[in-house]
């Protein structure tokens, strides 16, 4: 069930069989309780490798039933990313996809891997790893407000932060990456901390603590395998988000058992790219997730 890379960090964290009594929950059907919760969704996240397989990280919104499962082993999306997104241009027919529906006013949250194809204005997925993740490290908010799409978001690219994103960038607690194993098969997942723990080394250099969570360590599996991932950060006032491709390193010599860091992952940038008002929802401040480890414990 395990590729190399996932079985290589779950023998070196020592969670062997930790990861082999959680992985019996992974399905390959949407049950009927996860078929509910996503019909509920105004928003998910997905990730998909583009022509030059680099992988990217992306938001789409809608209102609740955009995305819906038709049959156990199908989910549709009625929406695409928006214009200017790289992956909107990449999801042709067989595009291995990875896909994470959160709910940050309960904390839920659930993973879909599968293949994707074009239908209509929107995607069919077929689904091949269906799962839910506790709701560890997930801030709360609650929908403040719906304001109107815009037509086309302003798109801004480049091969560095500047200093406006970095600024957003070490003051988030949410931020998502997508990774793949060297089959290309994809994954979503989510990253949650207290404010500064996604750190800006310089406007090419990201680095954030990996936490304790389900000891599958599929992102960190896949980064053992290979490293290329991509970043989503949304700015949930604005709707906007940005996006960063590029390598990611595992850093075990970051290892604080006593912050309850595993490790470190060293992000170094390739490309950004920058979209206004991706998404009409505006969010509340954060209520940070109470098992979120201090970060003063670890500068200590």
């Amino acid at each position: 069930m395990y590729h190399s890379g996932e079985l290589a960090v779950q023998r070196r964290m020592g969670q062997e069989s930790i990861a082999t009594r959680v992985g019996r929950m992974i399905r390959t059907e949407v049950p009927a309780a996860a078929a509910a919760f996503l019909a509920e969704q105004p928003m998910i996240v997905i990730t998909a490798a583009d022509d030059e397989g680099r992988m990217w990280t992306s938001l789409i919104a809608g209102p609740p039933g955009f995305v819906h499962a038709d049959d156990p082993r199908t989910i549709l999306l009625d929406r695409l990313p928006a214009p200017g997104d790289p992956v909107r241009d990449v999801l042709r027919g067989g595009q291995q996809i990875g896909m994470l529906a959160i709910e940050p006013q309960t904390r839920r949250r659930m993973r879909v891997n599968g293949t994707a194809d074009a239908a209509g204005t929107g995607l069919r997925i077929h689904t091949e790893q269906v799962y839910s993740n506790c709701p560890k490290y997930i801030s709360r908010r609650d929908i403040a407000g719906v304001r109107s799409p815009m037509e086309l978001p302003d798109v801004h690219r480049g091969e560095s932060l500047t200093d406006r994103q970095q600024g957003l960038i070490a003051t988030t607690d949410t931020f998502f990456i997508g990774s793949a194993d060297t089959a290309g098969n994809a994954d979503a997942s989510h990253r949650g901390g207290n404010p500064g723990f996604l750190q800006v080394l310089s406007p090419r250099q990201l680095r954030w603590p990996d936490y304790r969570g389900n000891s599958m360590f599929m992102t960190l599996g896949n980064i053992d395998a290979n490293p290329r991932c991509g970043l989503l950060v949304v700015d949930w006032s604005s709707g906007s988000t940005i996006q960063l491709t590029g390598t990611a390193e595992i850093n075990w010599d970051e290892a604080d058992s006593s912050a309850g860091t595993q490790c470190a992952v060293d992000f170094t940038i390739a490309e950004v790219v920058e979209l206004t008002q991706v998404s009409p929802l505006q969010w509340s401040s954060a209520e940070l997730s109470p098992a979120n480890p201090d970060l003063t414990a670890e500068q200590d």
